[in-house]
This record gives C-alpha cells, sequence and structure tokens, in this order.
C-alpha cells in the first residue's frame, strides 16, 4: 500500500520567521553535497517529508518550473520556499543561509591559499560523492512511488531517463518537460477534483512585471555601460550577471562561460581558475558559489570583489523566482495545465532517475567497497530513518578510512 500524499502542516508564527528560515538553511548549506540534482533531494526530504511546508506536488511542480528558468535550479528552489515561507526576507535568508557557508570558504581560499582548493584527502572526498548517490536515490525512489503511480506515467519517466541519457544537454532537459507537458495535455484527462496544493506567494502580480522588467533591463543595459567602461567594475558585474541569466542547468553548465569572461579576458588565471573549480568541488551548498572564488581572485582585498560577483551571478535568480511564481500559482490552479503538469512531473522524475546515472552514479562507484558504502547510506536514510546530516558525515569519514 502507498504511502499517503505528504500535505502542508499549520506552523506557529515563528516558524515563519526570516531567522528560522535561515537556520533552516544554513544547516542544509553546510552538509549539502553533491551538486543541484542532490541538493533538490536534500530540500525534498526537509520540506517535504520532515517539515510538510508543502506536497510531494507542489514541490515537484516548483522543481519543473525552476528546470524552466535559467540560473540555479536548486537555489530556485531554495529562495521560492523561503518566499513562500517569510516572504521577501525569508528568499534572501534561505539564500544566505544556503549559499554564504561555502562562499565564505571559497573567498578564503582565493585570498589565501587558493593553490590548496584540492587538498581535502580524496577518500573523503570520495565518501561525499558516495553519499550523494543515496541521497539522489532516495529522492527518485519517493517521487517515483507519488509522481509515477502508473503504466502510462511509469513510461513517461523510462523514455524522459533514455532521451536525457542517450542526448545530454540542458537544452535537452528544457525540450523533455515542453514534450512531457504536451502528452500530459493530450493523454491525460484534465480533472477538476476541487483540491488544490497551494503554494503561499505573498508577492502580487505588480511586483513581479517590475522585477521582470528589472531583469532584462540589466541584461540588456549592463553590457551597454559595460562596453563604454571597460575597465570599471561593471564589466564584471556584466560579466556574472549575463553568466547567472543566460545558462540553463546551473552547476557545471556554467563553467565553461565564467572560463571564457575570467580567464580569456585576463582577470585571472587558468591555474588559478581551476584550483578554484577544485575547492568549489569539495564545499557544499551551490556551485554557482564560485563565482565568489574568482571575485576574491580578480580583485585586491579580496572579500569585497567576492560578494559583488556573487550577488551579480546570483541576482538573476532571485528576480526570475519574483516575476514567475505568482503567475505560476496561478496557471497551476487549471485542470488542464495540471493535466500537463501530469506528464512533466512524470518527466522530472526521469531527469533525476538520468542524473542518478549520470554523473551522480558514474562520478562516484568505482569499487565495491564505494557501492557498499553507498548501500549503507541508502538504508540509514530510508530503513534506520538517520538525519542526512549525520549520514553526510558518516560517508566522509567512511570514504576517509576506505582510501
Amino acid at each position: 500500500m502507498s504511502a499517503p500524499a505528504s500535505q502542508p502542516t499549520p506552523a506557529t508564527a515563528a516558524d515563519h520567521s526570516p531567522w528560522a528560515v535561515f537556520l533552516i538553511f544554513l544547516r542544509l548549506g553546510l552538509t549539502s553535497f553533491g551538486g543541484p540534482i542532490a541538493h533538490l533531494a536534500y530540500f525534498r526530504d526537509e520540506f517535504v517529508n520532515r517539515r510538510r511546508w508543502l506536497s510531494e506536488r507542489s514541490y515537484a511542480d516548483l522543481v519543473a518550473l525552476c528546470q524552466f528558468l535559467p540560473g540555479p535550479a536548486s537555489s530556485q528552489v531554495g529562495l521560492a520556499l523561503g518566499l513562500s515561507r517569510a516572504g521577501y526576507s525569508g528568499a534572501l535568508a534561505a539564500w544566505a543561509g544556503f549559499t554564504l557557508p561555502s562562499a565564505i570558504a571559497l573567498i578564503v581560499l582565493a585570498i589565501g591559499i587558493g593553490s590548496q582548493g584540492d587538498a581535502l584527502p580524496a577518500g573523503l572526498l570520495q565518501g561525499l560523492k558516495v553519499v550523494a548517490v543515496a541521497v539522489v536515490a532516495q529522492a527518485v525512489w519517493g517521487m517515483g512511488r507519488s509522481l509515477c503511480p502508473d503504466a502510462p506515467r511509469l513510461s513517461l519517466m523510462a523514455v524522459a531517463t533514455c532521451v536525457v541519457l542517450a542526448v545530454p544537454g540542458a537544452w535537452t532537459q528544457v525540450g523533455i518537460i515542453v514534450a512531457a507537458g504536451l502528452i500530459g495535455l493530450a493523454a491525460f484527462k484534465p480533472t477538476d477534483d476541487g483540491h488544490h496544493d497551494a503554494l503561499t506567494i505573498p508577492v502580487g502580480r505588480a511586483a513581479a512585471v517590475v522585477c521582470l522588467v528589472l531583469f532584462l533591463g540589466l541584461l540588456l543595459g549592463l553590457p551597454l555601460v559595460a562596453a563604454a567602461l571597460p575597465d570599471g567594475p561593471l564589466a564584471q558585474i556584466d560579466a556574472f550577471y549575463r553568466a547567472g541569466a543566460l545558462v540553463f542547468g546551473g552547476g557545471h553548465v556554467v563553467l565553461p562561460l565564467l572560463q571564457a569572461e575570467t580567464v580569456d579576458a585576463g582577470w585571472v588565471g587558468k591555474d588559478v581558475f581551476l584550483a578554484g573549480y577544485g575547492a568549489a568541488q569539495a564545499v557544499p551548498g551551490p556551485l554557482f558559489t564560485f563565482a565568489a572564488f574568482l571575485g576574491a581572485a580578480m580583485t585586491p582585498g579580496g572579500w569585497i570583489g567576492g560578494m559583488v560577483c556573487l550577488l551579480a551571478i546570483f541576482a538573476p535568480a532571485f528576480l526570475l523566482v519574483v516575476a514567475c511564481l505568482p503567475f505560476w500559482e496561478a496557471l497551476r490552479r487549471s485542470p488542464r495545465v495540471r493535466a500537463a503538469l501530469t506528464g512533466i512531473n512524470a518527466a522530472v522524475v526521469g531527469l533525476l532517475l538520468a542524473a542518478l546515472y549520470d554523473p551522480v552514479w558514474t562520478s562516484a562507484i568505482h569499487r565495491p567497497a564505494d557501492f557498499a558504502l553507498g548501500l549503507l547510506a541508502l538504508v540509514a536514510l530510508m530503513a534506520w530513518k538517520v538525519p542526512p546530516w549525520l549520514v553526510v558525515l558518516g560517508c566522509a569519514a567512511g570514504g576517509w578510512l576506505l582510501a
């Protein structure tokens, strides 16, 4: 018998404070290793299973929206959760808690020990990669049971997995989501059962339009200003803003663009870039915090440049989330849109399953000991109900001991 769908539960006023949101995301920012797909799994466990801030269906809809948007999908999901919980200050609190731990660590590396970005023991890093396998596997299993309960949706999930593995790329993922929406619209009967898993969005449409205009204005206007002042800080702000605004898929996809903007422009050396990339793999949180390392490496003093570039690369994500969520919540109420989302959510599970294999599994499981450690982590999460942060620490220690 399948488990009942999780539903949001009432909370006290303190639970809706930005400080409470910050502390929750700070813990995630200190322990969420494994990249964006693993981050989405950590978020699901924390906010759907444990805290019940939103239902499985609402979470899947939110993930589907952020897959459409350019920028870091996991960070955008976090921003949306903070926005829903505590308004604009909640969104900023969620971003700060999840992002600042890795950003601060990378700025410190850039200032003092950037050349030692790969100094952590290899076994420790291997253990962190292995735990990502368990976390993502748990998320795929849970979301699959909820969102793919019948043969048509299981089939759509399998097809999505096969296609994205055969033709990898961010645009392939976007195309799969579009195709799955059309299939859902045609194959699944639109229903109106009177039930809607609402996601509270304390943003009016006027504010959403202002954010959209600001997003486009900065995207079009910053290059013009940077061209007029090529040697000023606005050139760097423009480069990192465009990286956050134009890259679909987030994570590793942004690296070629950042290399072109910084190394090819002569702002940082190739060795420094690679050292920062190695450091970014060793810290929790979003890979977009690599911008903080580059900004600190490019400017004297480091801290101001690192924070400016960090804010620049994440600014598009914040503007797009605020611009889209009010309209998205209204669209979700339409029976026909819900029919499309039925197909999209099945495809999202397929995308997660593909990511579980490549890059999560292929980069972590190389020998029987890795498989055994990952299996123990999965059992600890699903059967023993060990907190994810403790499983992360245990796998890191296990990887170090096995090495």
